[in-house]
């Protein structure tokens, strides 16, 4: 296939790059009205439905595969990964949180270790070096406030994401509509448990208006369906080494619309930090992305 014909994914890649790194801000936004349950367990349950009407759509088959391995993937990927990120942002920078939930690739080398036998590679190592080096000044620990917290929530929803990336790899997925269906239920299963925490768990009363109705609909509409769709038909289209550059572009719009829209200037420290996690994940996916150029299908 020639260049010119991966305009299209590529184009669909920056789209939903866009739509994930500015959710950042929109989901702080969204923190000043609503509880971070709340708004998890709305945003999913809009997200999930319309996932299944999607699926009614394009006439993708209901019954869920692999269903125990499912549930598990709902449990990290969705349950403890959107969970976790609406909590960090509580109190947290979306930045900032946003550099340190997509640590997710790291989690997933030094995890894939001992489950999936795979081992570290001499340019791994610079990129964990690197990144623990970051991951120290991004922290600073030595400040002691609320924000070490919720650095700490943002750096465990990155090990869910990597938890379920490796129970992902166990479940056999041999087309886009089974990707498509995976994708539904995994996120239905993992509404229950959120849907369950946001009705027992004390949180501040919901302040219904037109900016947290925008928030829930952009998560929904366009954080959940449109950007799960483009996805897709990314993975379809393009090699895995160059969708896995959505790990090193999603956190920097984030960074920027942050500073941009909501003021969010990180210290000399978190700064330096920062970019130091940038490197370090570029070094894990640039190599691949020369090695394995743009073929399509």
């Amino acid at each position: 296939m020639r260049s010119s014909s991966n305009t299209g994914p590529l184009a669909a890649f920056c789209l939903m790059a866009l739509i994930w790194g500015y959710n950042w801000v929109v989901m702080k936004v969204a923190m000043s009205y609503s509880g971070p349950l709340q708004f998890s367990a709305w945003r999913c349950s809009l997200g999930v439905l319309l996932l299944f009407v999607l699926l009614v759509a394009l006439r993708v088959p209901l019954r869920p595969r692999e269903v125990g391995k499912t549930f598990w993937l709902g449990m990290t990927q969705t349950a403890g990964f959107v969970g976790l990120v609406a909590w960090s942002l509580t109190t947290g920078a979306a930045g900032k949180n946003a550099v340190l939930a997509y640590t997710m690739p790291f989690w997933v080398i030094l995890l894939g270790w001992p489950f999936l036998e795979e081992r570290l590679r001499g340019w791994q190592w610079l990129a964990l070096a690197l990144a623990f080096v970051g991951l120290l000044l991004v922290l600073e620990v030595w400040h002691g406030d609320a924000s070490v917290t919720s650095s700490l929530l943002a750096l465990s929803a990155g090990v869910c994401w990597a938890v379920g990336t490796i129970i992902f790899k166990r479940i056999p997925v041999r087309s886009r509509d089974e990707l498509l269906s995976l994708t539904t239920w995994q996120m239905f299963f993992g509404c229950i448990p959120l849907i369950v925490a946001a009705l027992i768990t004390p949180e501040r009363p919901i302040e219904w208006n037109a900016t947290l109705i925008t928030a829930l609909a952009f998560n929904a509409v366009g954080a959940m369906a449109v950007a799960t769709l483009l996805w897709l038909y990314i993975l379809h289209r393009l090699p895995t080494t160059i969708s896995s550059l959505s790990s090193l572009i999603v956190p920097i719009v984030g960074v920027v619309a942050a500073w941009i829209q909501i003021g969010e200037r990180p210290s000399l420290a978190e700064g330096i930090g920062m970019v130091l996690i940038l490197v370090a994940l570029a070094v894990l996916i640039v190599p691949q992305r020369v090695a394995q150029p743009i073929t399509g299908d």
